[in-house]
């Protein structure tokens, strides 16, 4: 298994539009990105950050159930 890429807030940004997330709005530095699904509607939260913390990835993973493979 191989670690997980520092990443930037827009290529996080940029993988999950590539999965069917939009922008729905931005404030300050974050950026709410959603995806509608047929059950609901799944909202991440993405800090626009020059480096985006390893534990904060992983949340945004987790909440926008995208294989971590993606994002490495």
């Amino acid at each position: 298994m191989s670690k997980l890429k520092v990443l930037s807030g827009k290529e996080i940004c940029r993988i999950l539009t590539a999965h069917g997330f939009f922008e729905v709005r931005q404030k300050g530095s974050h950026i709410a990105m959603q995806k509608k699904t047929p059950e609901s509607t799944i909202t991440v939260i993405v800090p626009d950050h020059k480096e985006v913390k390893i534990g904060t990835l992983m949340s945004i993973i987790r909440q926008s159930n995208i294989s971590k493979s993606k994002f490495e």
